[in-house]
């Protein structure tokens, strides 16, 4: 017996209430613009520059001791944190220091480090530094710089493809999905103060991947239904194409979200703000192909007669998909 989320013919209505829908995605965008601004993101070492210095103890972590023993150093500023994690054992306490870079502008040298060990090993016998990051102030520039260039290519290139291969209305509709699903993410970022650090700048590149890959789907199948039911209204073409490939959405959406949580709860704390990332993004993406993109598609228009040129490209990129 096969596995059904969603029955093969449905007949929703996803365009009755698009002003509540749109209305929610736009209160989520103020809100994550508000957090944005008002709390900033949580930068990790890679963006701000500094130390990063992982621990391991069989003690369990006092973190204002940690912090008095630390103080005497004039490290400048620090911030401590324990690392809890369900496949940590009863002996294993993880923390996290954070050192700002240091007055020369670097991060601190290797003496310190080894300074920095041995104030704790006196609070804590037998410490560990599990891994030790370094990240100087103008590279950490550099790579704030190339991470903000790297999304807004993508999304540029986005829009591109999509003009190429439908009308210049889906593709607006398509980047404004994909825009709609990375500042909502970045919004939960700032309010959550979840680290933001490179792993979260390629889950933003792959949410883009995903949604757009929903989006098309939906996309593809309105153009075709537009030459098949030339009598219906765009409205009537976009419900009932939605409906068509509602199934596939869900089940795809359904199975990666089982493998995230997995690897949320089981894949340890190193990995988890990008799962995260990835968990969000998938619920938002699959949320604004259907309610932003296609919204945007209707209130927009679309020629019903496709030109010669049109037919001939979507069949040119429909060969190469095949």
């Amino acid at each position: 017996m096969r596995l059904k989320l969603v029955p093969e013919k449905t007949s929703f209505d996803f365009f009755s209430n698009w002003k509540l829908w749109m209305g929610v995605s736009s209160l989520l965008l103020v809100l994550s613009l508000v957090s944005f601004f008002a709390q900033g993101l949580n930068f990790g070492i890679d963006f701000r520059g500094g130390t990063t210095v992982r621990t391991e103890s069989t003690m369990a972590v006092d973190v204002g001791i940690y912090r008095k023993a630390i103080e005497p150093m004039q490290l400048g500023d620090i911030s401590i944190t324990e690392v809890f994690d369900p496949t940590f054992e009863a002996d294993q306490h993880v923390a996290m220091i954070r050192i700002q870079a240091q007055a020369d502008g670097e991060a601190i040298s290797g003496e310190t480090i080894e300074a920095l060990r041995a104030t704790l090993d006196g609070v804590a016998p037998g410490i560990k530094f599990v891994s030790v990051e370094s990240v100087g102030p103008k590279v950490s520039g550099e790579l704030v710089q190339t991470a903000v260039l790297a999304v807004v290519l993508a999304i540029g290139a986005v829009l591109v493809y999509i003009w190429l291969r439908f009308e210049w209305q889906f593709a607006l509709g398509a980047v404004a999905a994909l825009v709609h699903d990375v500042l909502l993410t970045i919004g939960v970022f700032a309010a959550v103060q979840i680290k933001f650090d490179l792993a979260i700048i390629a889950a933003l590149l792959t949410i883009v991947g995903y949604s757009l890959n929903d989006t098309v789907v939906v996309f593809d199948r309105v153009r075709e239904n537009l030459r098949k039911f030339k009598k219906l209204s765009l409205g009537e073409v976009l419900n009932l194409s939605i409906n068509q490939t509602l199934s596939r959405t869900v089940m795809t959406s359904v199975t990666t979200l089982i493998a995230l949580i997995a690897l949320y709860v089981l894949g340890g704390d190193v990995i988890r703000g990008f799962v995260f990332a990835m968990i969000w993004g998938v619920i938002v993406g699959t949320y604004s192909s259907v309610f932003v993109a296609s919204t945007i598609l209707l209130k927009l228009g679309v020629k019903r007669d496709w030109s010669k040129q049109a037919n001939t490209t979507g069949n040119q990129f429909a060969n190469i998909d095949a």
